[in-house]
């Protein structure tokens, strides 16, 4: 079951919020012949993070004792700060033997069970929320906690620690498998910033023979910083307007101190620095990129000079 992006709903007294954490969904099944973890779709995770099956073990037993239930949650790597990292986690996404490659002490992963959605012979789903957390929550495992009610605070907090957002359950809410639904509502925490656009990657598919995406930078102490690439967030007149925009301010090589990857580099058309537009993000990375950027338009106010990392 997925949730939709928005606001925090009015009637806050019939949700529960919980953080978001930034890390990848897992299902977990908890059979007699053992635990096996798989994606969204359905991909098996179970060598890639063995720490989710220690975590779970305390329900299995062997033979028939202990229970059989199939858990959703999400993995997460934490910083040295205790934060969730998606960058850290990024490194054992598809690595099929981490303990071989030595990241399971060098990058271990958790657990963080949120739903229930089976539990020794019957199916939870058309059961509410609050039933399948209370169920959730007599297993014995490491539960993340729930707020009801409770959605300022909680958003607060969650943007004070550096956390992604919240998301929004509805205490009736059943669990609808692979369905995207209001009853469940994320709220992400997004900073805005100025940036300078230094170049463009050509589109496909409907944006062929236009941009598909804009290279930012940002001025440091050797000069224009490549800081992550946009796609998102254009209407098609914003793109044909910045097709006529950055086409006459075209240069032959790349404007940044340090060339940008290979794989962003491969094919951009570069530009003069010269505009700056304004971009909504998450976060930033360790190798100063900005995290899921979204484009919100130019920003003619704005002097290129004035964009400091």
């Amino acid at each position: 079951m997925l949730a939709v992006s928005g606001r925090l709903p009015a009637d806050l007294a019939n949700y529960a919020l919980e953080v978001k954490w930034d890390g990848i969904r897992a299902v977990v099944y908890v059979r007699e012949d053992g635990i096996r973890v798989t994606g969204r779709r359905g991909t098996d995770f179970t060598r890639r993070y063995p720490e989710v099956a220690d975590a779970v073990d305390v329900l299995g037993g062997q033979g028939h004792a202990g229970h059989r239930a199939v858990l959703d949650g999400e993995v997460v790597a934490l910083d040295e700060t205790g934060r969730p990292s998606f960058e850290l986690l990024q490194r054992r996404m598809h690595v099929e033997n981490p303990g071989a490659a030595g990241l399971l002490a060098e990058v271990p992963v958790r657990y963080l069970p949120f739903d229930l959605l089976y539990l020794d012979g019957h199916t939870l789903l058309a059961l509410p929320y609050t039933e399948r957390r209370e169920l959730l929550g007599s297993l014995g495992l490491d539960v993340p906690p729930a707020f009801p009610g409770e959605g300022g605070d909680l958003l607060t907090a969650t943007r004070e620690q550096g956390l992604e957002g919240v998301v929004a359950k509805r205490l009736d809410s059943p669990y609808r498998p692979g369905r995207r639904v209001d009853w469940w509502i994320k709220v992400k925490h997004l900073s805005t910033r100025e940036v300078v656009i230094a170049g463009w990657r050509p589109g496909a598919g409907r944006r062929a023979g236009g941009i598909g995406s804009l290279l930012m930078g940002a001025f440091g102490e050797s000069g224009l910083v490549y800081i992550g690439h946009v796609g998102t967030g254009f209407s098609d007149a914003a793109l044909d307007a910045l097709y006529s925009l950055l086409t006459p301010l075209e240069i032959p090589d790349s404007p940044f101190a340090e060339r940008p990857p290979w794989d962003i580099a491969k094919n951009a058309k570069w530009v003069r620095p010269e505009v700056v537009g304004e971009v909504a993000y998450t976060m930033w990375t360790r190798d100063v990129r900005l995290r899921n950027p979204a484009w919100r338009g130019l920003r003619p106010d704005k002097a290129p000079g004035e964009v400091r990392l």
